[in-house]
């Protein structure tokens, strides 16, 4: 049996407009409409078939506002046992490492009903909203333990992980000894649909909410304004343009090439 956490997050979705808000130049999440990250959805796939096939437990982890109770219960929804929300205002415009450093803190707080330590945590490789691809392997330093990223294919077998990372170079084989977390990329798995049983399941399930005085960790070393990198200013993506329509007279691969090179493509 393993005690898995799975780190998740809400992220706007990628078919509403995304802009910045004023002043510090953070996502403003209320502008679009906000959705579980599609990559956690396949994390918490995994999570549920080694469940299903090794027994355990599987609990969630989120960082965010309020609002993120809607992607948490998205994961109760798919099956996740129970949840624990990491839910303070000082996290707002925090970086990678300052969510890594708090993800890792909240971790070291997280209980399982067997009265055992978190074995394996398993998070998407970047979610859609960032794309640092980051805080999985700094929450592995933070913790002392192993990591393995970027899997494609994903196994535990008695205290050992193991999987297949997939890159331009080849097909790598990994494993490590649990505890350890890992990432998934989207060609884990395909994420299950809630069913309706376990959407009604999931009102019930409990979401612990933690803030940052319960995990350890001060309010001045995390946010916007204690962050590493600054944003000082930004520029809206220009409008869309209908473009330039080439007429094909016989000579149309030229113009197209002509085009390509005053636009500094090719």
């Amino acid at each position: 049996m393993t005690n898995i956490v799975v780190l998740i997050k809400q992220v706007p979705d990628t078919w509403s407009e995304r802009k910045l808000t004023d002043g510090d130049f953070t996502l403003d999440r209320e502008a679009a409409d906000a959705v579980l990250d599609e990559i956690n959805e396949r994390a918490v796939e995994e999570a549920l078939l080694i469940k299903e096939s090794k027994g355990g437990e599987v609990k969630v982890l989120s960082a965010g506002p309020d609002r993120a109770t809607d992607a948490i219960r998205k994961a109760l929804s798919m099956g996740a046992d129970s949840a624990v929300h990491l839910n303070d205002p000082a996290l707002h415009g925090s970086d990678a490492i300052q969510t890594a450093w708090a993800l890792a803190a909240a971790l070291g707080q997280i209980e399982f009903e067997n009265g055992e330590a978190t074995e394996l945590i398993i998070a998407g490789n970047e979610a859609t909203d960032g794309r640092t691809g980051a805080v999985p392997a700094i929450i592995a330093e933070y913790l002392g333990i192993p990591q393995l990223t970027q899997l494609r294919k994903l196994a535990v077998d008695g205290d050992t992980v193991s999987g297949e990372r997939e890159t331009d170079e080849g097909i790598f084989g990994l494993e490590a000894t649990l505890p350890a977390i890992v990432s998934v990329t989207e060609k884990i798995n395909e994420p299950r649909f809630p069913s309706f049983k376990g959407i009604m399941a999931a009102k019930k399930k409990t979401v612990q909410t933690l803030t940052l005085a319960d995990i350890g960790v001060e309010a001045e070393t995390v946010g916007v304004e204690n962050a590493g990198t600054t944003v000082t200013s930004s520029t809206p993506k220009p409008p869309k343009t209908a473009g330039e329509r080439v007429t094909d007279e016989g000579d149309g691969g030229d113009k197209v090439a002509s085009y390509l090179v005053g636009q500094k493509i090719i």
